[in-house]
């Protein structure tokens, strides 16, 4: 057994995440129903105006503004109607004096009007129009290119596609967006103990929690996991697995990176490439480490299932998010009285999950192995490695999941 002796704190380790953390370059074209929380690789520029013409913003009669000027509630502008359009009508007649033109909201303006008078305002037996109520040119008009001119650059490349943008594409016509490609991250699990679900389990076993709960966190932050299953704690099998992994965008691994003497992964990365740090000054999660083989960033997170999640929340996700070009994710925060003490150890930064129960954060950790301390917990509370103490009523900030 080999101690993990030079620690890093949490925050250089993050540096050195993000210092390998080169945004990704692949783009590929993909349908606008499925672009929404993609990152644009090419500005959309807009082929036509929005809308293609002036066209009625409310449902009612379009006008000459003129022929409204002295109407009021007791003397009625008195129109005649000379055709009635639906949103998807083409006017066929020019508003003259005198005349109006019945109009659904988003139809097409015809010629000769400049106003549309909203159909509260009015009042119609056969073809004559009462208009109560004056509007002015332009008034309750939808002006050509008014939302988007032609030629205009409807999202520039780099944004984040938000369902609002995704309209904005629609609307200028696009069917197809132009985006970056979802980095394609490697998951790994080390451990002769470690099974998959649905396999037949006996004493010495455990089922695989780790490779789904990184690949569910991977696809959270915007990348594609890439599951190649448990790798035998052999030297060559290790070497053979990470070698293929690291032909993806991305490598991490659980397991085989504490202390045990089959804890290898330290001795495969020094072969195969680099070891940025091996450990980490945080509870749970310290025995993480981080290498380069081939030029790929290489995570090699606890076995310990709490252990794990909680590294890929604090170091994976931050890291993926910035290779897969999103923006960072945004915290739920919420500050509660702790239920009940917490003790600490110094020189450490520690997470404890908590559930909110009853207006106040109460403590779910169990242990490291536990997966229930993150699945039956609501967020989690982080006590700086200079705390050694957090007493029951003091009010704490939960980042919630």
């Amino acid at each position: 057994m080999r101690p993990l002796r030079a620690l890093v704190s949490l925050d250089d380790a993050l540096r050195m995440l993000d210092a390998l953390a080169t945004p990704i370059g692949r783009t590929e074209r993909v349908p606008l129903l499925g672009s929404l929380h993609r990152v644009a690789a090419q500005d959309v520029v807009s082929g036509i105006d929005v809308p293609l013409a002036d066209r009625a913003a409310m449902d009612g009669y379009a006008v000459r503004a003129s022929d409204t000027y002295r109407a009021g509630k007791f003397r009625p502008a008195e129109l005649r109607r000379i055709e009635t359009l639906y949103a998807d009508s083409v006017p066929k007649k020019a508003v003259a004096k005198g005349t109006a033109t019945e109009v659904a909201t988003g139809s097409t303006l015809p010629r000769g009007a400049d106003a549309v008078v909203m159909v509260e305002d009015t009042e119609r037996e056969g073809n004559a129009v009462r208009v109560y109520s004056p509007v002015h040119p332009g008034e309750n008009v939808s002006g050509k290119g008014e939302d988007i001119r032609r030629g205009e650059v409807v999202v520039r490349a780099g944004e984040f596609l938000t369902p609002a943008k995704v309209g904005a594409i629609a609307a200028v016509g696009a069917k197809d967006v132009d985006v970056f490609a979802k980095p394609r991250v490697a998951i790994l699990t080390t451990g002769d103990e470690v099974i998959p679900p649905g396999e037949k389990i006996r004493p010495g076993q455990v089922y695989d929690i780790n490779a789904h709960t990184m690949a569910s966190v991977v696809r959270e932050a915007g990348g594609e996991p890439v599951l190649l299953g448990r790798v035998p704690d052999r030297l060559e099998a290790l070497k053979a697995a990470i070698r293929r992994a690291a032909r993806l965008d991305l490598v991490v691994f659980s397991g085989g990176s504490s202390v045990g003497e089959k804890d290898m992964i330290l001795d495969v990365l020094l072969a195969m490439g680099e070891v940025r740090f091996h450990g980490v000054a945080v509870k749970p999660g310290k025995p993480t480490v981080l290498g380069v083989v081939g030029g790929r960033a290489v995570l090699g997170m606890p076995g310990y299932p709490t252990s794990c999640l909680s590294n890929c929340y604090m170091m994976l996700a931050p890291m993926l998010r910035t290779i897969a070009r999103l923006p960072p994710a945004a915290e739920k925060v919420v500050e509660l009285p702790l239920s009940k003490r917490i003790v600490s150890s110094m020189g450490r930064v520690e997470f404890h999950t908590v559930r909110v129960e009853d207006g106040m954060a109460v403590p779910a950790y169990k242990e490291s192995g536990a997966i229930t301390s993150m699945a039956h917990a609501d967020g989690y509370i982080e006590i700086p490695a200079n705390v050694d103490l957090v007493e029951k009523g003091e009010r704490v900030r939960v980042v919630l999941f």
